[in-house]
């Protein structure tokens, strides 16, 4: 495969960006990997860090490359800082960046497949909350999203919020107190979509039973049931902690049955 690391700028943020790249290469001569065998445009996963991390760390800390080595796949990994995947009340436009800029360009850029059926958006905590905000909030435009550990019942999250790191979230929602019931809610989102007519992607979650975030997985997952919306999922002993992860995006791509 290609690894490309990419620097940019983005009309939404109005600045200079990175994000790095990993496309589907046919090759027969690279070591120790097998390489993909079709040509694209290729389906695409845009893969999301979480709030300590940016565009390198799925690389750093999983083998992600060499997973999806074989697939007809291509792996978009922004940077998007600790900004939630909010256009923040006091900050940068990060949602419009991510759901409309982002697939933009990448589509521009590269050969990659605008058809809803070759979208997919994965994450791990704030990328897990990103990537079901997605998936939820433009199902036309993402046909599979899955959360590793994410921080799936904000609302109740930010409810717990208390110095330094509430005022965080209150540059990057304003009045934390108005969170509850909005488009950055993602039990509200499940309702939303309930009640439409609008297709419904498929969801993969899964959380460790040791993690902090495990209640707040199955509050989204009573919700899910409620509204109708079905979703797969899984858990396990483990934290919040990257061999995790890195045991279940290799579960996530087998879900999605991208093919070789």
């Amino acid at each position: 495969m290609a690894l490309l690391h990419v620097d940019f700028f983005s009309e939404s943020l109005g600045l200079s960006c990175n994000m790095d790249v990993i496309l589907p290469q046919p090759t027969t001569r690279q070591i120790g990997l097998d390489g993909a065998t079709t040509a694209g445009p290729y389906k695409t996963l845009y893969l999301l860090h979480g709030m300590s991390d940016d565009h390198t760390i799925w690389q750093r800390r999983t083998s992600i490359e060499r997973y999806v080595s074989t697939l007809p796949l291509a792996v978009v990994m922004p940077a998007v800082s600790r900004s939630m995947y909010c256009d923040m009340a006091h900050g940068l436009r990060y949602w419009t960046f991510v759901a409309d800029e982002l697939p933009a360009l990448c589509r521009s850029w590269f050969p990659l497949s605008a058809a809803r059926e070759d979208n997919f958006v994965a994450g791990l905590s704030m990328g897990g909350y990103g990537a079901f905000k997605l998936a939820l909030a433009r199902p036309t435009q993402f046909a599979a999203a899955a959360s590793l550990s994410g921080a799936l019942d904000v609302a109740t999250r930010l409810g717990e919020a208390e110095g330094d790191w509430r005022r965080e979230m209150e540059n990057v929602y304003g009045d934390l107190t108005t969170v509850a019931g909005s488009d950055n809610d993602l039990l509200a989102l499940l309702d939303k979509l309930a009640a439409s007519e609008q297709p419904r992607p498929r969801l993969f979650q899964w959380c460790g039973t040791e993690d902090f975030l495990y209640e707040h997985n199955h509050s989204f997952l009573t919700r899910a049931a409620q509204a109708g919306v079905a979703v797969d999922y899984t858990e396990g002993p483990g934290g919040h902690t990257w061999d995790k992860w890195d045991e279940q995006i290799q579960n996530v791509l087998t879900w999605l049955a991208v093919g070789g």
